[in-house]
């Protein structure tokens, strides 16, 4: 009698695993590269994880930002260009990264707000119907210094 319920106990994690959710896509390291020059647009970065089943990226938005564009970097006839791409396959249990010299995002005018926050939320638009909400850390471009805060005291 003991050895079945020993069985049942010892399969019925199995069996409940099985019926589970599949694994979902989801995407992590997201930072924002500034640029220098507050006219030009600065890069965005990230690792786009698939889950169970594969997947495309369709595009990336934000409320800190007026527009944010998908590229990637091609070299052609002895030439490094950057290109728009509309959409990226995202592989079943694989990962896509964006990251400097190769895929990345081009984000046109970075809200003030986001830049003294230091990060600013991201959403990244799934074919599956999927939106995944990730917040992207801020850095500033080298060299540049944090904003002194102001001398209450001399006023």
């Amino acid at each position: 009698m003991r050895a079945p319920f020993i069985l049942f106990a010892l399969a019925a994690p199995l069996a409940l695993n099985a019926c589970g959710d599949p694994a979902p896509s989801y995407v992590d390291q997201a930072w924002v590269r500034l640029s220098p020059n507050k006219d030009a647009p600065s890069a965005g970065y990230f690792v786009a994880h698939g889950g169970d089943a594969g997947t495309q990226l369709r595009g990336v938005m934000t409320d800190y930002a007026l527009k944010v564009e998908m590229h990637e970097t091609v070299s052609k006839d002895g030439m490094t260009t950057m290109q728009a791409i509309d959409s990226v396959d995202i592989p079943a249990k694989g990962q896509v990264a964006f990251a400097p010299g190769g895929k990345h995002l081009m984000i046109f005018g970075v809200n003030d707000t986001a830049i003294s926050r230091g990060k600013m939320q991201m959403t990244f638009l799934m074919a599956n119907g999927d939106r995944l909400l990730v917040d992207a850390v801020i850095r500033k471009p080298e060299g540049a210094a944090d904003p002194k805060p102001a001398d209450n005291a001399a006023h």
